[in-house]
């Protein structure tokens, strides 16, 4: 953030100028070289955030039909914007109650599938592979908001993997980037020229023109970009995906463990296999007030562990993204024992 103010800065720059296409170019090739893309596969990037690439791919993406992995609010979410899409059938829905998983199988009429690698909402993690049995032309989409920059991938089986910045890419929100294969860019051409009205803003054909010129159709938020790429470079240096995935999953152990060996807590998720190394969710008994419990933390500059408003869960949801010194978190958990043992 520093850097924005320093000479050199991009801020105020247009869009389109050398300066910040070279930014928008870093961050492509940082994301490819992160995630050890085959050689065809895509980094295409839109303003919006990833809620806009619900529509996006609803619009671009799924031809007739599509089957959704529902667990938790945001994989919720997606299915909805499929469901209310007049020129779609109803999405197959496979679904599981919050703190389990429950991924779409083949359908026969079914074009494409999709889910999240990490549900937000829950700490739940998905796998990121194509399903067995479907189709060979079907789309497999994968959004990967809260997991990108912080839990391995193989993108190779997959045709999307979507997101925002805000998480483990350490930016702010307000764009969404995603890994493309050759097969979803060419149904976003094919879906898009035909008679069906595509909005330019949600014509993903049109965001990866402008992405291959290093570009965005609008203008972007240049802070925005100035810290992915800073955040991208910074996990390279660092060692890349496997780095960022072994050091999320020693973080959030470490939350795992003390809500195991604490009386007053339970990990939300049962299954630890599918417990997130991002986003790890823990309930509290219910002879405390998780709600005071929180408000006490950011009474002492503790913030954002709260619960995902929509569970209704007596709870706490914890960040460990790749950024986050195991440190700070050894020092949370040491500060909740304190408030759980002075509690009112």
């Amino acid at each position: 953030m520093a850097s924005l103010s320093e000479p050199g800065s991009v801020m105020g720059t247009s869009h389109r100028q050398p300066p910040v296409r070279h930014v928008v170019a870093a961050i492509r090739e940082e994301l490819t070289e992160l995630y050890n893309l085959p050689t065809d596969y895509e980094v295409a990037l839109g303003n919006g955030g990833a809620t806009l690439f619900w529509d996006m791919a609803t619009v671009s993406l799924v031809e007739k039909r599509a089957a959704t992995g529902v667990y938790g609010e945001f994989t919720r979410k997606f299915s909805s914007a499929l469901q209310r899409a007049p020129f779609l059938a109803d999405p197959a829905v496979f679904q599981a109650e919050p703190g389990k998983l429950a991924l779409p199988k083949a359908v026969s009429d079914v074009d494409t599938y999709a889910w999240a690698h990490n549900e937000t909402s829950t700490g739940v993690v998905a796998p990121v592979r194509r399903p067995n049995d479907i189709d060979d032309n079907s789309l497999v989409l994968v959004d990967a908001t809260s997991a990108a920059g912080g839990v391995a991938a193989d993108m190779s089986t997959i045709d999307a993997y979507y997101f925002s910045p805000q998480k483990n890419l350490s930016s702010d929100g307000g764009l969404w980037l995603a890994i493309l294969s050759p097969a979803a860019i060419e149904r976003s051409n094919r879906v898009t020229s035909s008679a069906r009205w595509v909005p330019q803003m949600l014509d993903l054909s049109l965001a990866v023109t402008n992405s291959r010129a290093d570009q965005t159709l609008n203008t972007p938020a240049l802070a925005t970009l100035v810290m992915l790429e800073a955040q991208c470079r910074w996990l390279l240096d660092q060692g890349g995906m496997a780095w960022a995935a072994s050091r999320t999953a020693s973080t959030s152990g470490i939350l795992y463990r003390w809500a195991e060996d604490n009386p007053l807590t339970t990990p939300f998720v049962a299954d630890p296999a599918l417990r997130s190394p991002v986003v790890v969710t823990i309930d509290i008994d219910e002879s405390v007030d998780a709600a005071r419990l929180c408000a006490r933390a950011r009474d002492n500059g503790i913030l954002d562990i709260e619960p995902y408003r929509k569970l209704g869960r007596n709870q706490i949801r914890i960040a460990t993204f790749s950024s986050i010194e195991p440190s700070d978190v050894e020092a949370l958990t040491a500060c909740l024992d304190w408030l759980l043992e002075n509690r009112d």
